[in-house]
């Protein structure tokens, strides 16, 4: 299946908190999009393997994704190395995505600016027909996405491009709560983190907010982007 877009975060749960609503909205308009996470997130405080990948297919689900695959990298562990790269650019090739969105290029999280980078670099290098890869013994053509947008994560970033998510802010909520481990709001046995309590929750919904100021809607979600972006409408500028 060739995408219009695929998403990849580095965890199970990144792509919801920040760029659930682009990806809501862009199904709502025909797109065809996925989701790959990189590692299962198993070295997370909360919860286990098994318990974020059944939270992920619950996500998938709620927001009527066409695939959602997981790499299986290192969490915490996975480095910038060819073992790692081409498996980023085998996935690349095999759904041959217009448009890649991946983890913000710095965070406090270091994983998240490392998988920036580790996806950044696949992006280029999937295009490359001297770089061999198969799939289900079949030889894979090169595929390089025409744009890579990195989305906003818990530091602050100046975005590029902000992404109107009106319409799909209480669905992308619903989304990121199907990660019932990561983001439970009521007392349970499990140790607190970062993530886990409501004041975390109110800090996305801030962000979106703010986000959306500056476009001058209710709910925005925000991208840097890689290369300089073209147009050929002006109409679809809305801000």
């Amino acid at each position: 299946m060739k995408l219009d877009i695929l998403a990849i975060g580095v965890h199970p749960d990144d792509i919801e908190l920040c760029a659930a609503g682009t990806i809501l909205a862009c199904i709502d308009q025909g797109k065809k999009v996925g989701i790959v996470d990189l590692t299962q997130g198993e070295l997370g405080t909360r919860g286990t393997a098994e318990t974020r990948k059944a939270e992920a297919e619950a996500s998938s689900r709620l927001m009527g994704l066409h695939i959602r695959e997981t790499l299986d990298l290192k969490d915490g562990w996975f480095e910038i190395d060819e073992a790692s790269l081409r498996k980023v650019i085998m996935v690349l090739r095999k759904y041959r995505p217009d448009i890649v969105l991946c983890n913000a290029v710095e965070d406090r999280h270091p994983d998240h600016g490392r998988a920036a980078q580790l996806v950044s670099r696949a992006c280029f290098l999937s295009g490359l027909i001297k770089i061999e890869t198969e799939l289900n013994g079949g030889q894979q053509q090169a595929w390089r996405p025409k744009q890579v947008f990195h989305y906003i994560q818990d530091r602050y970033i100046e975005p590029d491009v902000v992404f109107d998510i009106t319409a799909y802010h209480a669905k992308k909520l619903e989304a990121i709560l199907c990660f019932k481990t990561q983001f439970n709001t009521v007392e349970d046995n499990e140790p607190q983190t970062y993530i886990s309590t409501p004041e975390f929750l109110d800090t996305i919904v801030s962000r979106s907010i703010m986000m959306g100021k500056k476009i001058g809607v209710r709910h925005g979600e925000g991208f840097t982007a890689e290369k300089t972006i073209g147009i050929t409408d002006f109409n679809n500028i809305i801000h």
